[in-house]
């Protein structure tokens, strides 16, 4: 009967698990209930909508990109990121060109991760908080964390039937009908995950049901402009979608670059003691619900 006492932690891991994930959604949405009317009648600028769509990171992104195009920043395709016009336009150009060092040059993944904590950025993600457009960040990190949780405990519901399985069965009871009573649980877990996929996407982390409507008429992707005057489209399109929405093959492969560089800090050059040789892991520009919010 030892099966039996695993089946019940099975129960109370999945159990408390989707609660918890459940009342974390509900506070949410009593926090996106108190900004819906926020933001009525404005318009988002690009790094508003960047950080509605993605984050801080997409900030960085967008910012990066930006400054490519216009030839003030060099990001080649083997991962760095030069910079060629040392005067910042705004705060958030001058925050990269911080990081990375007035003439300087670094790798483009710590940049990127560095210019997501600039005070320039967290004070975007304050001011666009009180108007009522983005989700305040402790309602989304619970989030987050309720499904993170979930996953562990679908996880620990199947470890724990197949320990059950290799367990003496009982005479009275078929090995197969052990296993139907451990995908209960996991049906639970599983459902609870699926649920959580089409009712959370990754922008609602970010956005509040009023950010999301001035989100909502945005570019769509593939608007890969060329023309100066599709050059606000463009960047648009990036902020919504991020670095897939880059039409420029070179420019993809500068954020895609994967080396690895472990001891590099932005604002050395690749020739000297601290950079040479060295790349950096990129992990990408998406917004999953495995990435906490980061300020």
């Amino acid at each position: 009967m030892l099966w039996v006492l695993l089946l019940l932690v099975s129960w109370a891991v999945a159990g408390v698990a989707c609660t918890r994930l459940c009342l974390a959604a509900v506070r949410a949405a009593a926090v996106h209930d108190v900004g819906t009317a926020g933001g009525g009648g404005r318009d988002l600028t690009l790094y508003e909508t960047a950080f509605l769509s993605g984050g801080p990171r997409r900030v960085a992104d967008v910012t990066l990109v930006a400054m490519a195009r216009q030839r003030r920043l060099l990001l080649a395709r083997t991962g760095w990121a030069t910079v060629v016009d040392p005067l910042g336009r705004d705060d958030m150009e001058r925050s990269v060109i911080g990081v990375i060092g007035p003439e300087g040059q670094s790798l483009i993944a710590p940049v990127r991760a560095a210019a997501a904590t600039t005070d320039a950025v967290r004070g975007l993600a304050d001011r666009l908080e009180r108007a009522g457009l983005a989700v305040p960040d402790g309602a989304a990190t619970t989030i987050v964390d309720g499904i993170r949780r979930v996953r562990l405990a679908a996880l620990a519901v199947a470890g724990l039937g197949a320990v059950a399985l290799l367990l003496p069965a009982a005479s009275y009871l078929p090995r197969h009908l052990v296993a139907l009573w451990f995908a209960l649980p996991l049906t639970l877990t599983l459902s609870c995950l699926v649920i959580a996929r089409i009712e959370v996407p990754p922008y609602a982390l970010w956005a509040s049901p009023a950010g999301r409507r001035l989100l909502g008429p945005l570019p769509r992707a593939g608007a890969h402009a060329t023309a100066a005057g599709d050059e606000r489209t463009y960047l648009t399109s990036v902020a919504v979608h991020g670095i897939r929405a880059v039409g420029e093959p070179d420019l993809r492969a500068a954020f895609a670059h994967r080396a690895h560089y472990p001891s590099h800090a932005p604002g050395h050059r690749p020739g000297d003691a601290f950079g040479r040789h060295r790349t950096e892991d990129d992990p990408g520009s998406g917004s999953g619900f495995g990435d906490a919010r980061e300020h």
